[in-house]
Protein backbone atom coordinates (compact mmCIF):
# COMPACT_ATOMS: atom_id res chain seq x y z
CA UNK A 1 0.00 0.00 0.00
CA UNK A 2 2.94 2.07 0.87
CA UNK A 3 4.47 1.69 -2.14
CA UNK A 4 1.14 2.53 -4.63
CA UNK A 5 1.60 5.66 -2.62
CA UNK A 6 4.73 6.78 -3.38
CA UNK A 7 4.14 5.89 -6.77
CA UNK A 8 0.72 7.74 -7.44
CA UNK A 9 2.22 10.78 -5.64
CA UNK A 10 4.55 12.25 -8.26
CA UNK A 11 1.72 11.89 -10.75
CA UNK A 12 -0.22 13.90 -9.20
CA UNK A 13 2.35 16.67 -8.91
CA UNK A 14 2.91 16.17 -12.50
CA UNK A 15 -0.66 16.49 -13.41
CA UNK A 16 -1.31 19.34 -10.77
CA UNK A 17 2.47 21.38 -12.63
CA UNK A 18 0.38 20.49 -15.75
CA UNK A 19 -3.00 21.52 -15.18
CA UNK A 20 -0.70 25.38 -14.14
CA UNK A 21 1.23 24.93 -17.51
CA UNK A 22 -2.12 25.00 -19.37
CA UNK A 23 -3.85 27.58 -17.43
CA UNK A 24 -0.42 30.15 -17.62
CA UNK A 25 -0.81 29.32 -21.84
CA UNK A 26 -4.53 29.79 -21.69
CA UNK A 27 -3.41 32.97 -20.06
CA UNK A 28 -0.91 33.99 -22.53
CA UNK A 29 -3.51 33.37 -25.36
CA UNK A 30 -6.11 36.03 -24.23
CA UNK A 31 -3.34 38.31 -23.88
CA UNK A 32 -2.22 37.85 -27.11
CA UNK A 33 -5.69 38.73 -28.61
CA UNK A 34 -6.38 41.76 -26.32
CA UNK A 35 -3.22 42.83 -28.14
CA UNK A 36 -4.12 41.91 -31.58
CA UNK A 37 -7.58 43.87 -30.91
CA UNK A 38 -5.69 46.68 -29.84
CA UNK A 39 -3.09 46.87 -32.59
CA UNK A 40 -6.06 46.35 -35.18
CA UNK A 41 -7.87 49.07 -33.78
CA UNK A 42 -4.53 51.66 -33.62
CA UNK A 43 -4.01 50.78 -37.66
CA UNK A 44 -7.62 52.45 -38.35
CA UNK A 45 -7.10 56.02 -40.29
CA UNK A 46 -9.83 58.62 -39.59
CA UNK A 47 -12.47 57.51 -42.04
CA UNK A 48 -12.62 53.82 -41.02
CA UNK A 49 -13.13 55.36 -37.78
CA UNK A 50 -16.02 57.70 -38.42
CA UNK A 51 -17.46 54.96 -41.08
CA UNK A 52 -17.41 52.48 -37.99
CA UNK A 53 -18.78 55.08 -35.66
CA UNK A 54 -22.12 55.90 -38.40
CA UNK A 55 -22.13 51.72 -37.97
CA UNK A 56 -22.30 51.45 -34.20
CA UNK A 57 -25.03 54.11 -34.51
CA UNK A 58 -27.34 52.33 -36.98
CA UNK A 59 -26.23 49.36 -35.22
CA UNK A 60 -27.97 50.83 -31.82
CA UNK A 61 -30.93 52.09 -33.28
CA UNK A 62 -31.85 48.67 -34.65
CA UNK A 63 -31.08 46.85 -31.27
CA UNK A 64 -33.03 49.42 -29.70
CA UNK A 65 -36.08 48.78 -31.96
CA UNK A 66 -35.79 44.88 -31.02
CA UNK A 67 -35.91 45.94 -27.08
CA UNK A 68 -38.47 49.04 -27.21
CA UNK A 69 -41.32 47.65 -30.22
CA UNK A 70 -40.84 43.64 -29.93
CA UNK A 71 -39.48 41.96 -26.69
CA UNK A 72 -40.11 44.49 -23.52
CA UNK A 73 -43.24 45.02 -24.44
CA UNK A 74 -44.08 41.43 -24.84
CA UNK A 75 -42.10 40.77 -21.44
CA UNK A 76 -39.28 38.89 -23.11
CA UNK A 77 -35.83 39.15 -21.36
CA UNK A 78 -33.82 37.27 -23.72
CA UNK A 79 -30.27 37.41 -21.14
CA UNK A 80 -27.79 40.12 -21.10
CA UNK A 81 -28.06 43.69 -19.57
CA UNK A 82 -31.22 44.23 -21.81
CA UNK A 83 -32.89 41.32 -20.41
CA UNK A 84 -32.05 42.35 -16.83
CA UNK A 85 -33.22 45.78 -17.57
CA UNK A 86 -37.01 44.62 -18.98
CA UNK A 87 -37.14 42.32 -15.89
CA UNK A 88 -36.23 45.58 -13.60
CA UNK A 89 -38.23 47.64 -15.43
CA UNK A 90 -41.39 45.63 -14.61
CA UNK A 91 -40.39 45.53 -11.09
CA UNK A 92 -39.37 49.14 -10.15
CA UNK A 93 -41.27 51.02 -13.53
CA UNK A 94 -37.78 52.89 -14.17
CA UNK A 95 -37.45 53.39 -17.92
CA UNK A 96 -35.50 49.80 -19.71
CA UNK A 97 -33.62 52.15 -21.41
CA UNK A 98 -32.27 53.81 -18.17
CA UNK A 99 -31.68 50.50 -16.55
CA UNK A 100 -29.34 49.61 -19.60
CA UNK A 101 -26.98 52.77 -18.68
CA UNK A 102 -26.96 52.33 -14.73
CA UNK A 103 -26.58 48.42 -15.25
CA UNK A 104 -23.87 49.40 -17.73
CA UNK A 105 -21.46 51.53 -15.78
CA UNK A 106 -19.82 49.47 -13.30
CA UNK A 107 -19.25 47.29 -16.31
CA UNK A 108 -17.65 49.85 -18.38
CA UNK A 109 -15.81 51.04 -15.43
CA UNK A 110 -14.05 47.90 -15.13
CA UNK A 111 -14.05 47.05 -18.64
CA UNK A 112 -11.82 50.54 -19.31
CA UNK A 113 -10.01 49.61 -15.94
CA UNK A 114 -8.60 46.15 -17.49
CA UNK A 115 -8.35 46.79 -21.32
CA UNK A 116 -7.79 50.60 -22.02
CA UNK A 117 -10.33 53.36 -22.43
CA UNK A 118 -9.24 52.95 -26.32
CA UNK A 119 -10.91 49.73 -26.44
CA UNK A 120 -14.24 50.53 -24.32
CA UNK A 121 -14.55 53.91 -25.59
CA UNK A 122 -17.15 52.73 -28.99
CA UNK A 123 -18.54 50.70 -26.12
CA UNK A 124 -19.50 53.39 -24.35
CA UNK A 125 -20.90 55.06 -27.21
CA UNK A 126 -22.88 52.29 -28.16
CA UNK A 127 -24.06 52.10 -25.12
CA UNK A 128 -25.60 55.23 -24.80
CA UNK A 129 -26.87 55.35 -27.82
CA UNK A 130 -29.04 52.35 -27.26
CA UNK A 131 -29.88 53.49 -24.02
CA UNK A 132 -31.21 56.79 -25.21
CA UNK A 133 -32.67 54.56 -28.57
CA UNK A 134 -34.44 52.67 -25.83
CA UNK A 135 -36.08 55.10 -24.04
CA UNK A 136 -37.34 57.31 -27.27
CA UNK A 137 -38.86 54.26 -28.72
CA UNK A 138 -40.38 52.59 -26.25
CA UNK A 139 -43.62 55.05 -26.00
CA UNK A 140 -44.73 53.34 -29.29
CA UNK A 141 -45.57 50.12 -27.76
CA UNK A 142 -45.73 46.49 -29.46
CA UNK A 143 -45.68 46.36 -33.07
CA UNK A 144 -46.73 42.92 -32.48
CA UNK A 145 -49.07 41.33 -29.44
CA UNK A 146 -47.59 37.50 -30.58
CA UNK A 147 -45.12 36.19 -28.44
CA UNK A 148 -43.44 33.72 -31.40
CA UNK A 149 -43.48 36.56 -33.80
CA UNK A 150 -41.70 38.78 -31.51
CA UNK A 151 -39.59 36.41 -30.54
CA UNK A 152 -38.17 35.79 -33.95
CA UNK A 153 -38.42 39.40 -35.13
CA UNK A 154 -36.50 40.55 -31.93
CA UNK A 155 -34.09 37.73 -32.06
CA UNK A 156 -33.22 38.37 -35.38
CA UNK A 157 -33.12 42.14 -35.37
CA UNK A 158 -30.79 41.88 -32.24
CA UNK A 159 -28.52 39.40 -34.45
CA UNK A 160 -27.95 41.82 -37.27
CA UNK A 161 -27.30 44.83 -35.36
CA UNK A 162 -24.70 42.59 -33.02
CA UNK A 163 -23.11 41.61 -35.72
CA UNK A 164 -22.58 44.98 -37.09
CA UNK A 165 -21.31 46.45 -33.72
CA UNK A 166 -18.76 43.61 -33.49
CA UNK A 167 -17.72 44.23 -36.81
CA UNK A 168 -17.19 47.55 -36.60
CA UNK A 169 -14.91 46.65 -33.44
CA UNK A 170 -16.90 47.49 -30.70
CA UNK A 171 -19.43 45.62 -28.30
CA UNK A 172 -23.09 45.88 -26.43
CA UNK A 173 -21.27 46.42 -23.68
CA UNK A 174 -23.15 44.30 -20.45
CA UNK A 175 -22.29 40.62 -20.34
CA UNK A 176 -19.73 40.73 -23.53
CA UNK A 177 -17.04 42.37 -21.07
CA UNK A 178 -18.40 40.20 -17.90
CA UNK A 179 -17.52 37.13 -20.38
CA UNK A 180 -13.91 39.03 -21.34
CA UNK A 181 -13.28 39.56 -17.45
CA UNK A 182 -14.29 35.74 -16.40
CA UNK A 183 -12.00 34.58 -19.42
CA UNK A 184 -9.18 35.90 -17.72
CA UNK A 185 -9.86 34.70 -14.67
CA UNK A 186 -11.41 31.54 -15.60
CA UNK A 187 -9.48 30.79 -18.97
CA UNK A 188 -10.26 27.31 -19.64
CA UNK A 189 -13.68 28.36 -19.32
CA UNK A 190 -15.24 28.91 -23.01
CA UNK A 191 -16.86 31.78 -24.09
CA UNK A 192 -20.38 29.89 -25.52
CA UNK A 193 -20.52 28.21 -22.28
CA UNK A 194 -20.45 31.40 -20.32
CA UNK A 195 -22.65 33.20 -22.06
CA UNK A 196 -24.95 30.33 -22.13
CA UNK A 197 -24.95 30.20 -18.33
CA UNK A 198 -25.86 33.74 -18.33
CA UNK A 199 -28.44 34.25 -20.44
CA UNK A 200 -30.16 30.85 -18.55
CA UNK A 201 -29.92 32.62 -15.34
CA UNK A 202 -31.57 36.00 -16.61
CA UNK A 203 -33.98 33.75 -18.69
CA UNK A 204 -34.96 31.69 -15.48
CA UNK A 205 -35.07 34.75 -13.74
CA UNK A 206 -37.67 36.50 -15.77
CA UNK A 207 -40.04 33.02 -15.45
CA UNK A 208 -40.41 33.51 -11.94
CA UNK A 209 -40.71 37.76 -11.99
CA UNK A 210 -43.40 37.58 -14.61
CA UNK A 211 -44.87 34.36 -13.56
CA UNK A 212 -45.28 33.18 -17.07
CA UNK A 213 -43.45 29.91 -18.06
CA UNK A 214 -44.50 30.91 -22.15
CA UNK A 215 -42.79 34.39 -21.57
CA UNK A 216 -39.26 32.60 -20.71
CA UNK A 217 -39.67 29.71 -23.10
CA UNK A 218 -39.90 32.41 -26.00
CA UNK A 219 -37.30 34.48 -24.70
CA UNK A 220 -35.24 31.09 -24.93
CA UNK A 221 -36.41 31.28 -28.63
CA UNK A 222 -34.89 34.71 -28.74
CA UNK A 223 -31.56 33.44 -27.55
CA UNK A 224 -31.62 30.74 -29.48
CA UNK A 225 -32.43 32.63 -33.03
CA UNK A 226 -29.80 35.66 -31.93
CA UNK A 227 -26.96 33.42 -31.52
CA UNK A 228 -27.38 31.42 -34.31
CA UNK A 229 -27.93 34.55 -36.75
CA UNK A 230 -25.34 36.23 -35.39
CA UNK A 231 -22.79 33.29 -36.47
CA UNK A 232 -24.44 34.54 -40.14
CA UNK A 233 -23.63 37.99 -39.64
CA UNK A 234 -20.41 37.49 -38.80
CA UNK A 235 -18.71 34.51 -40.75
CA UNK A 236 -21.23 34.20 -43.24
CA UNK A 237 -23.17 30.32 -44.78
CA UNK A 238 -20.59 29.77 -46.82
CA UNK A 239 -17.75 28.15 -44.13
CA UNK A 240 -14.94 26.19 -46.23
CA UNK A 241 -14.07 23.13 -46.76
CA UNK A 242 -10.71 20.90 -45.55
CA UNK A 243 -9.71 18.43 -48.00
CA UNK A 244 -6.80 15.57 -47.26
CA UNK A 245 -6.13 13.95 -50.66
CA UNK A 246 -4.01 10.64 -51.17
CA UNK A 247 -3.56 9.28 -54.67
CA UNK A 248 -0.63 7.95 -56.86
CA UNK A 249 -1.64 10.99 -58.90
CA UNK A 250 -1.10 13.78 -56.54
CA UNK A 251 1.19 15.74 -58.87
CA UNK A 252 -1.56 16.14 -61.28
CA UNK A 253 -4.41 16.64 -58.83
CA UNK A 254 -2.51 19.32 -56.95
CA UNK A 255 -1.31 21.16 -60.68
CA UNK A 256 -5.02 21.25 -61.81
CA UNK A 257 -6.43 22.93 -58.52
CA UNK A 258 -3.65 25.59 -58.56
CA UNK A 259 -4.65 26.02 -61.88
CA UNK A 260 -8.33 25.85 -62.51
CA UNK A 261 -9.40 26.86 -59.02
CA UNK A 262 -6.90 29.25 -57.94
CA UNK A 263 -6.60 27.88 -54.78
CA UNK A 264 -3.29 27.09 -52.19
CA UNK A 265 -2.40 23.54 -52.14
CA UNK A 266 -0.04 21.82 -49.48
CA UNK A 267 1.93 18.59 -49.27
CA UNK A 268 2.25 16.53 -46.30
CA UNK A 269 4.41 13.57 -46.50
CA UNK A 270 3.38 10.52 -44.92
CA UNK A 271 3.96 6.81 -45.05
CA UNK A 272 1.18 4.18 -45.08
CA UNK A 273 1.36 2.22 -42.09
CA UNK A 274 0.70 -1.52 -43.82
CA UNK A 275 2.65 -1.00 -47.12
CA UNK A 276 5.37 1.08 -45.77
CA UNK A 277 5.37 3.50 -48.69
CA UNK A 278 5.62 6.61 -48.61
CA UNK A 279 2.86 9.20 -49.91
CA UNK A 280 2.61 12.79 -50.13
CA UNK A 281 -0.78 13.97 -49.04
CA UNK A 282 -2.66 17.22 -50.56
CA UNK A 283 -4.14 19.21 -47.89
CA UNK A 284 -6.01 22.30 -49.09
CA UNK A 285 -8.94 24.34 -47.86
CA UNK A 286 -11.43 26.41 -50.42
CA UNK A 287 -14.37 27.83 -49.74
CA UNK A 288 -17.87 25.31 -49.51
CA UNK A 289 -19.32 26.62 -52.87
CA UNK A 290 -16.33 25.49 -54.78
CA UNK A 291 -15.77 22.05 -53.22
CA UNK A 292 -17.72 20.26 -56.01
CA UNK A 293 -14.73 21.58 -58.42
CA UNK A 294 -12.28 19.75 -56.40
CA UNK A 295 -14.12 16.46 -56.19
CA UNK A 296 -14.61 16.52 -60.28
CA UNK A 297 -10.78 16.89 -60.32
CA UNK A 298 -10.37 14.10 -58.50
CA UNK A 299 -12.50 12.12 -59.64
CA UNK A 300 -11.00 12.41 -63.55
CA UNK A 301 -7.35 12.27 -62.57
CA UNK A 302 -7.61 9.67 -59.72
CA UNK A 303 -11.54 7.27 -59.16
CA UNK A 304 -9.76 4.96 -56.39
CA UNK A 305 -8.24 8.25 -54.61
CA UNK A 306 -8.76 8.05 -50.82
CA UNK A 307 -10.04 11.60 -49.60
CA UNK A 308 -11.62 13.19 -46.41
CA UNK A 309 -13.52 15.95 -46.73
CA UNK A 310 -14.33 18.31 -43.56
CA UNK A 311 -15.74 21.71 -42.29
CA UNK A 312 -13.48 24.22 -41.19
CA UNK A 313 -14.69 28.01 -39.80
CA UNK A 314 -11.73 29.30 -38.65
CA UNK A 315 -9.50 29.67 -41.45
CA UNK A 316 -6.51 33.13 -41.35
CA UNK A 317 -4.43 34.18 -44.25
CA UNK A 318 -4.54 35.06 -47.61
CA UNK A 319 -8.11 34.80 -49.21
CA UNK A 320 -9.53 34.29 -45.78
CA UNK A 321 -9.44 36.19 -42.30
CA UNK A 322 -6.80 38.75 -41.44
CA UNK A 323 -4.51 36.89 -38.25
CA UNK A 324 -3.99 40.41 -36.70
CA UNK A 325 -7.80 41.21 -36.73
CA UNK A 326 -9.70 41.47 -33.30
CA UNK A 327 -11.60 37.79 -32.61
CA UNK A 328 -15.50 38.56 -33.00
Amino acid sequence: MLTLLALDFPKSKKCKGRVRMEKRMDHRVINRDQEREIQYEEKKGIKRRLLDYVVITAAAFIYSVAISLFLAPNSLAPGGVSGVAIILNRVLKVPTGTWIFIINIPILTLGTWKFGWRFILSTMYCTLLTSLFTNVLSPVGAVTADPFLAAIAGGALMAVSLGLIMRSGATSGGTDIIVKLLRIKFPHLKTGFLFLVLDTAIVTASAFVFQNIDAALYAGVVVIINSTLLDVVLYGRDSAKMMFIISDNYRSIAARMLEEMDIGVTYISGSGAYSGRDKEVIMCVMKKQRSHMAEEIIREEDPDAFMIVTSATEIYGEGYKNIFSPKL
